[in-house]
């Protein structure tokens, strides 16, 4: 019993993580048979289950899908010439958006989840080879063998000549890479939010006019339908795209990371093996506690099992229905509702993470920095409050308002009232659209903002990555430099 209620309550807890980096073998010290691990590698999950899931993730933000989905608006479009004056027309791209929607909930509350316990491993990482270097480091400079250490003008000189030739940035997107983000950028500008909102008070300004009649309605409900398509597609593809190419920049950061371990226990004859080390758990309230149970429950296989329980109980009661189009607009009540929620808890939790990881890089951060107080040369603090424009600093404001567990909470009440309104009406078809119209609105929007957040969070983390990359060249380059200080 006591496991079972362990088990109910162990979602929405973001517990400690701890990790070590893999220790380096000098060449005289290597087992037969034996290789270092040079670069980053993703530590993979336990269950077969999880893992599968995580396939299903992958495949839901490939190119495939994203062109699929792209295509199948398309052709509702064009088919829209001819029977876009019936009803059902209407219906169908409001249904299969909220299912579709639905489903990718889930897989975009997999991804932010992934994403986070990737990235906090990487700092713990990241920490574990630091510790390893400073001692190292310290033992090296007091040792004296070393007098007349490199100042950071020097530093910089042996960088330019040792690295001559090779580059100094981080692996860059291809070409459909930089495009997805020219894109991205676009589409979670500050003005594209401003000019949604533009087009949905124009809509509300016909209403008048074509009598606030359910056809009316439908005119918003298939555009913003639509809209909500081909964002959660993409939205899924660029976080997918982006978590690739982060990859590709970890790997080549731990290259580095591991070349300097190499060489400083090549020096010193240090076999002690990296220590291991934890970031406790993030102190949380209850309210937003809350709101990471539901979106692991969401993200987790629980939410999966979830969702085809529902989707199979949905299919059941077709034939009881008749397959009417009450039956096809309960899913889309239901999933729409749904949908509206997710899209709330989405913002909230990527917002949350992605300042868990900013504490845990900065932390990496202030140690790198005392690793070049150790060797004589400090090293210059990054602009790390780089200078903002105006639409960053204004996403970033909407963005902490959109994202405040206040805000989940007032998402949720206006669930409620939704629900009420269409029980006043006896859950007519005016009163089921009054449960998809609103819904479909808000999480569009809601989903042009996590579309910000994630260009805001994916542009620092670039950031953050590079100037990692570069201190660790310089260090290696320094470690490097310790050959020609005997010499000398």
């Amino acid at each position: 019993m006591t496991r079972i209620v362990e088990a109910i309550r162990a979602p929405g807890a973001k517990g400690e993580i701890s990790d070590v980096a893999p220790t380096q073998l000098v060449t005289t010290s290597v087992v037969p048979g034996e290789k270092n691990i040079t670069g980053f590698v993703i530590k993979a999950k336990d269950r077969l289950l999880d893992r599968c899931l995580d396939r299903v993730v992958r495949v839901s933000g490939s190119e495939p899908v994203f062109l699929t989905i792209v295509a199948g608006v398309l052709v509702w479009a064009f088919l829209g010439i001819r029977f876009g004056g019936l009803v059902d027309w209407a219906v169908s791209i409001s249904d299969i958006q909220a299912i579709v929607s639905y489903i990718f909930d889930s897989f975009l509350m997999r991804q932010q989840l992934n994403e986070y316990e990737r990235d906090v491993r990487v700092s713990v990482m990241l920490r574990s080879r630091n510790t390893s270097h400073k001692r190292m480091l310290r033992e090296i400079v007091g040792s004296g063998r070393y007098d007349g250490m490199l100042t950071q003008t020097q530093l910089a000189e042996l960088l330019q000549k040792d690295q001559s030739g090779t580059e100094l940035l981080l692996p860059a997107e291809n070409w459909i890479g930089r495009v997805s983000t020219f894109v991205s950028a676009i589409l979670g500008h500050i003005i594209t939010c401003g000019l949604y909102w533009v087009c949905i008070f124009i809509w509300i300004g016909f209403g008048q006019y074509c009598g606030w009649s359910d056809e009316w309605q439908l005119y918003i409900n298939s555009s913003t339908s639509a809209l909500m398509l081909l964002i959660f597609a993409f939205l899924a593809n660029i976080q997918e795209r982006h978590g690739a190419h982060i990859d590709k920049c970890l790997d080549a950061l731990f290259q580095v990371d591991s070349a300097i371990e190499v060489k400083l226990r090549t020096v010193t004859g240090d076999t002690i093996p990296n220590p291991m080390v934890t970031i406790p758990a993030p102190k949380v309230g209850r309210i937003q506690r809350a709101i990471f149970y539901y979106a692991d429950v969401v993200g987790t296989l629980v939410g999966i099992a979830l969702l085809i329980t529902v989707m199979t109980v949905w299919l059941a009661i077709g034939p009881v229905m008749s397959f009417n189009s009450n039956w096809w607009l309960l899913i889309g009540t239901y999933a729409g509702l749904i949908g509206m929620n997710d899209g709330f808890v989405l913002d909230n939790v990527q917002s949350r993470l992605h300042s868990y990881v900013d504490d845990a890089f900065a932390q990496v951060h202030f140690d790198d920095l005392g690793l070049f107080d150790d060797i004589g040369a400090p090293e210059q603090a990054e602009e790390q409050d780089r200078r903002l424009t105006i639409s960053q600093r204004l996403s970033m404001r909407m963005g902490a308002v959109c994202s405040h567990p206040a805000t989940v909470i007032v998402g949720v009440l206006s669930i409620v009232g939704l629900i009420i309104g269409a029980s006043a009406m006896k859950w007519t078809t005016t009163g089921q659209l009054l449960c998809n119209i609103p819904p479909s609105i808000i999480e569009s929007f809601f989903m042009i903002i996590l579309i910000t957040g994630h260009n805001l969070s994916d542009h620092k983390r670039r950031d953050d990555l590079q100037n990692m990359y570069l201190r660790r060249l310089k260090l290696l380059s320094w470690a490097k430099g310790l050959k020609l200080l005997e010499e000398v």
